[in-house]
């Protein structure tokens, strides 16, 4: 910083000279720099063209299932229903100081109180237009290309929760660029998904990627399916996810009941 270039003299200097034309028709969402700088974050698209916002879509195909059926449903996250589902989305994007116990089971016990009492305060129908509404815009997630990259799956894998509890088969019929969208999710995640895996490497294959996972000593097991699939596969869904299992029989009984998730 140029000595004696403070704060203050910058906005002093902003407030005395005249304004350009430039400035003059600037609209209000730009009138201070940091205003500025977070309009350009969130109207950023990538080369290409503007982005897709797949998380968006699923985010509102959630919110109409979660009224179709109510808070009191069954989801396949345990025990909890549909409400406790909902509860736990609105936690992990607006109450930072309460969505820790989410990964760290210590502090579950404060996660669980939030989720209690957005329960409690709150009926069904407000909660879900709060999540249909979208993280707040403090949070990084309200950023288009966060969002895309945090909230894609974990929409998509909650709605398969509701969807796959409430209404079994048939699967529903994805879009192709959404298909597209989790298969490049999955080749992010895949590590981090099957990383419990012992005794065996992992060649996940889809349509359009092998992506091979272990140290290439052990027996290999192929996990073939759509990516929705084996990201559901993945995340601890195995009785529900529509994969084929190929390799020795004994090592696909291990990568079948191997306890996966975040």
């Amino acid at each position: 910083m140029t000595k004696g270039w403070t704060p203050f003299a910058f906005w002093h200097f902003n407030l005395r000279r005249p304004r350009t034309a430039r400035e003059t028709a600037r609209p209000a969402p730009f009138a201070s720099l940091r205003g500025y700088a977070a309009q350009s974050v969130r109207n950023f698209s990538p080369p290409g063209g503007p982005m897709i916002r797949h998380a968006r879509a699923e985010r509102a195909a959630l919110c109409d299932t979660l009224l179709q059926v109510g808070p009191d449903a069954s989801t396949l996250c345990g025990d909890w229903t549909t409400g406790d589902l909902l509860a736990h989305l609105i936690v992990r994007e607006g109450r930072p100081d309460r969505a820790a116990g989410i990964l760290a089971p210590p502090l579950a016990g404060r996660t669980e109180a939030a989720m209690a009492a957005l329960l409690r305060d709150n009926d069904f129908e407000t909660l879900v237009q709060r999540l249909r509404n979208g993280p707040p815009r403090w949070h990084p997630m309200s950023v288009p290309l966060v969002d895309e990259q945090a909230n894609l799956v974990e929409m998509f894998v909650h709605h398969e929760d509701v969807l796959r509890a409430a209404f079994g088969a048939p699967r529903r019929s994805l879009d192709p660029a959404l298909v597209s969208a989790l298969g490049d999710r999955l080749a992010v995640m895949a590590k981090m998904l099957f990383r419990r895996t012992t005794g065996a490497d992992l060649e996940i294959v889809t349509a359009k990627r092998r992506t091979r996972i272990g140290s290439g000593k052990g027996p290999v097991v192929e996990i073939h399916g759509r990516p929705g699939e084996i990201i559901l596969f993945g995340f601890g869904r195995q009785a529900v996810a529509e994969v084929e299992l190929i390799g020795p029989p004994e090592t696909v009984e291990i990568v079948r009941t191997t306890r996966y998730g975040v």
